[in-house]
C-alpha cells in the first residue's frame, strides 16, 4: 500500500515549500491540501475539537477517504519566478496604499516623503517586471507559452506571467476542470424544489483577480469577448454575471490554445466557449 503525505497549506508559504521539498527528497509523494477542506471534513465526521493529535488523525482520515492527487513540486526556476511575481503584487499593493495616503495627507513634508516613496516603488516595479520578462525569455517552454497567450487581444504580460506561475495546469485539463480550478465555474445551489442562482466559489484567488482585470480589457479590445459580453447584457444578464461568463470563456480559449499549441485565431475563438 502506498504512502502519501498530506500537508495543510498554512500561511507560512516558505515553510510549506521547505517541508514539501524535504519530504519529496525522501521519496514520498506529497499533497498540499486546502486547510478549509480538511476542517470541513473534520466537522462532517464529528470532530469538532481541535488539537495536534486530533488534526493528525483527521488529516490521515481525509487522505484515506478523499485520496487527493499528488502534484510535483515546481523546480527551482519556477519557484523563483513565482517569488518574483509575488513580489510584484506586493509592490503594486504598496503603491496603491501610498497613493491613498497621499490623497488624504495635508502636511507638506509628509506629502513629499510619500511622493518620494511612490517614485522608489515605481522604479522597483519596473525592475521586477524586467526580471519577469527576462525569466520568460530565458526559458524556451515559457517563451512559447507566453507568445501563445499574448497573441490574444486583452492578454498582457501580467496575466501571462500569472498563468505561467500560478496555473501550470493550463492546457492540461478540460474546460470544466480548469474553470473549477480557477474558481469561475458556476456551482448549483439546488435541493428538492429549491432552485437557487448559480454562483462561483473557491479556486485560486490570485489567478482569478488577474483574470478579472484582463477580461475587463478584453470586453473592450477583444472582438470575441466583447460580442459575447454584449450578447449576455442584451439578454438581461447582470453585469457581474456577464463578466464572470466572459472570464470563463477567455480562460477556456487560453486553455484550448495551450493544449493544441495554436496561436489566437478569431474564427476558432468564436466556437470555443464556456459551454463548448
Amino acid at each position: 500500500m502506498g504512502i502519501c503525505v498530506v500537508i495543510p497549506a498554512f500561511d507560512a508559504a516558505g515553510t510549506i515549500r521547505q517541508v514539501v521539498a524535504e519530504t519529496m527528497q525522501s521519496g514520498l509523494p506529497v499533497v498540499v491540501a486546502n486547510p478549509r477542506q480538511i476542517r470541513d471534513f473534520a466537522k462532517a465526521t464529528g470532530k469538532l475539537a481541535k488539537t495536534d493529535a486530533i488534526d493528525a488523525r483527521v488529516i490521515a482520515h481525509f487522505a484515506a477517504a478523499v485520496k487527493p492527487t499528488p502534484r510535483p513540486l515546481p523546480d527551482d526556476q519556477a519557484q523563483e519566478f513565482g517569488d518574483a511575481l509575488a513580489r510584484r503584487r506586493q509592490v503594486v499593493e504598496m503603491i496603491t496604499a501610498e497613493r491613498n495616503r497621499l490623497s488624504s495627507a495635508r502636511n507638506k513634508a509628509v506629502r513629499r516623503h510619500i511622493k518620494d516613496h511612490i517614485t522608489w516603488l515605481e522604479r522597483e516595479l519596473v525592475d521586477t517586471d524586467n526580471d519577469l520578462r527576462r525569466s520568460v525569455k530565458e526559458s524556451p517552454v515559457w517563451r512559447e507559452k507566453d507568445n501563445l497567450l499574448r497573441s490574444v487581444p486583452g492578454v498582457g504580460p501580467v496575466l501571462s506571467a500569472t498563468l505561467l506561475a500560478d496555473l501550470p495546469e493550463l492546457g492540461t485539463l478540460d474546460r470544466k476542470q480548469i474553470a473549477a480550478l480557477v474558481g469561475v465555474a458556476p456551482l448549483n445551489r439546488d435541493s428538492g424544489n429549491f432552485r437557487g442562482k448559480r454562483t462561483v466559489w473557491g479556486g485560486r484567488a490570485k489567478v482569478r483577480a488577474t483574470l478579472y482585470m484582463a477580461t475587463l480589457a478584453a470586453t473592450r479590445h477583444n472582438a470575441v469577448i466583447r460580442a459575447f459580453y454584449q450578447r449576455l447584457c442584451a439578454a438581461g444578464k447582470d453585469h457581474k454575471v456577464a463578466l464572470t461568463a466572459c472570464m470563463r470563456k477567455l480562460l477556456t480559449i487560453l486553455n484550448a490554445m495551450l493544449k493544441h499549441r495554436t496561436p489566437w485565431r478569431y474564427e476558432a475563438a468564436l466556437i470555443i466557449g464556456p459551454c463548448s
